[in-house]
């Protein structure tokens, strides 16, 4: 019996499926793996994690892997690809494929067929391919000058409307006491100072949705925003590829802002509505973690 992993490596976690040559076995998460993010000893740490737990779940031996595919982003560099599948090859003695994080986002949407997908986690960024094989793309190009409508363009968005709102009316809006409960500070000047030093802003994403839901009229208006960005992701790849305005565009989303905040979902799919061309809109998330399995099945895509 021949055995696949497919793992996608984010930078807020690492998700690994086993499979056979149909069935999936088992899938679990680690800790995050993006290099660019958390630097090669903690993406070592969650990959090598991930991989024995997955197998232990699935009740093989991680000798057993066949294939395993990787997508992580940055991977098309070849510096990082290269400490990706030396770090693999510490635990999988198989053939290991090294991907970016978009074509394993667009082989689980769509398989071989042509489509976009936009992914909102950690970053974000468009993707898609035409019937002839052509691929663009959109945004991706890093948390600081880029990655629009992510949880981490998001969290800092949400900071800056907060600090603008308490500048408005000389009072602390409730969101912005929300978001200095994560940082555990206590003082206004001291959570200005800890913003101003580059945190993790994608850990503001949580209580940004929460406080949209309990009725925040800042964190409603951020998460509307993010989902327009997406749209506009969208818009720029599916004008690149389905210039015929009379051709249905395929899209689909994946990544954690979609999959837990209805009201980005909501204001992508409102926004998708006004494209030149007609969308055909997947309406479940799509886990970009299966589509690495699937490439580790087929040893190419």
């Amino acid at each position: 019996m021949a055995y696949y992993l497919g793992i996608d490596g984010g930078g807020s976690k690492t998700t690994c499926a086993v499979g056979d040559e149909t069935l999936l076995l088992a899938t679990v998460v680690a800790g995050p793996s993006n290099i660019t993010r958390v630097g090669e000893s903690r993406a070592r740490e969650s990959l090598l994690e991930s991989i024995r737990n997955s197998c232990a779940a699935a009740g093989i031996d991680v000798r057993q892997v066949q294939r395993a595919c990787v997508g992580a982003a940055g991977a098309g560099r070849q510096e990082v690809a290269s400490t990706i599948r030396k770090i693999t090859a510490e635990a999988v003695l198989g053939e290991i494929i090294v991907v970016g994080d978009m074509p394993i986002a667009l082989e689980a949407a769509f398989g071989a067929a042509s489509g976009v997908i936009v992914i909102a986690g950690t970053g974000s960024f468009a993707y898609g391919r035409d019937s002839h094989g052509n691929t663009a793309r959109a945004g991706g190009w890093g948390f600081a000058i880029s990655d629009e409508g992510s949880a981490h363009w998001i969290g800092l968005k949400a900071v800056r409307e907060a600090l603008r709102a308490a500048d408005e009316d000389a009072t602390m809006p409730p969101l912005l006491g929300r978001l200095m409960q994560v940082r555990q500070e206590r003082s206004f000047d001291t959570f200005v100072r800890a913003a101003n030093s580059n945190p993790d802003f994608a850990a503001f994403f949580p209580p940004v949705v929460s406080a949209a839901e309990a009725g925040d009229p800042i964190a409603r208006e951020v998460l509307i925003d993010a989902g327009k960005e997406l749209a506009d992701l969208a818009a720029i790849v599916a004008v690149k590829l389905f210039p015929d305005h009379g051709e249905v565009v395929p899209l689909a989303m994946a990544g954690g802002v979609f999959r837990h905040a209805q009201l980005v979902r909501e204001s992508f799919y409102n926004e998708v509505r006004n494209l030149p061309q007609p969308v055909e809109l997947k309406t479940e998330i799509v886990e970009p973690v299966h589509g690495a399995l699937q490439i580790a099945r087929l040893g190419h895509r």
